[in-house]
């Protein structure tokens, strides 16, 4: 031991320093994931995100293969890095030019410092509005429908019955589906995340004996979908052209356009407040 602490002593080392951490450095830290956050959130909605995720399966190999020593994998990677490089800037050119464009107007950082709140509550209010004038629409023309609004449980089960569409939603899109003789009026349409996830969806039909007999398969559907999850359903009668909800089992008829309205802003689409029912007609 003494030998050992002369040693020690020799080299100059009399123990171990603790790093310090101040504030600025925290600054630094935060700034940064900020920023690294902020540039992947900006990459996942571009193209450039399937090219980012082959870039983190390539990263994986070359992990694995350096672990396992393929030399041969660890060559190839090596020298077709500086290639991959060149080809990424000129794949993605147009979205590289409009980064540097708005650099250039000034307006990158603050496309950036947008919260991820902000933009939703932008969409989910244009859903609203979209779903609600689809809704009139179809109710003057006496044209069926039945849409889902998904909110905390998955509607996947439900989704898988019909066909992807994963489109921006409109109220032409909407109408368009549900148009007579169209390929996907038959079924439901389901709306997750300010978009429109598939059409044509099958859904369960309620086993409920207090259901009225003068209600059609459209709105026993709706109310099955309801008692399963706790979407919104929106069902627009055929016969009739008005205007329900399905919620929780319960079927509230006849809604006029601020009713519904007052219903979906309830939704977590607008908010995270806890949900409160607007009291109406409603019928089980």
């Amino acid at each position: 031991m003494e030998a050992l602490r002369r040693v020690i002593e020799n080299l100059g080392v009399t123990g171990f320093v603790r790093p310090s951490i101040g504030f600025t450095d925290i600054l630094d830290i935060l700034i940064v994931a900020y920023i690294i956050y902020k540039i992947i959130f900006w990459i996942k909605e571009t193209r450039a995100w399937v090219l980012f995720k082959g870039i983190l399966v390539i990263l994986g190999l070359a992990a694995i293969a350096t672990v396992l020593q393929l030399n041969t994998i660890l060559w190839i990677l090596s020298n077709t890095i500086s290639v991959g490089i060149i080809a990424v800037i000129v794949v993605f050119q147009p979205e590289l030019r409009k980064a540097l464009e708005q650099l250039g107007k000034g307006k990158f950082f603050s496309y950036f410092m947008r919260t991820e709140e902000e933009d939703s509550q932008k969409a989910s209010t244009r859903t609203v509005d979209e779903i609600i004038k689809a809704a009139d629409k179809m109710g003057a023309a006496k044209t069926g429908a039945l849409i889902l609004v998904e909110q905390e449980v998955p509607l996947g089960d439900l989704e898988r019955t019909g066909i992807p569409i994963d489109g921006a939603i409109s109220s032409q899109l909407l109408i368009n589906i549900f148009e007579h003789n169209t390929p996907l009026h038959d079924g439901a349409v389901i709306i997750r995340r300010n978009r429109v996830a598939a059409a044509t969806c099958f859904l369960p039909l309620t086993d409920s004996n207090e259901v009225s007999m003068e209600l059609g398969t459209r709105h026993r559907a709706a109310i099955g979908a309801s008692e399963v999850s706790d979407a919104y359903v929106i069902v627009v009668s055929e016969e009739t052209g008005s205007i329900s909800v399905a919620r929780g089992g319960v079927l509230y008829r006849d809604l006029t356009s601020e009713q519904l309205r007052a219903m979906l802003s309830q939704s977590n689409m607008v908010t995270k407040k806890k949900l409160s029912f607007w009291k109406g007609r409603q019928d089980k």
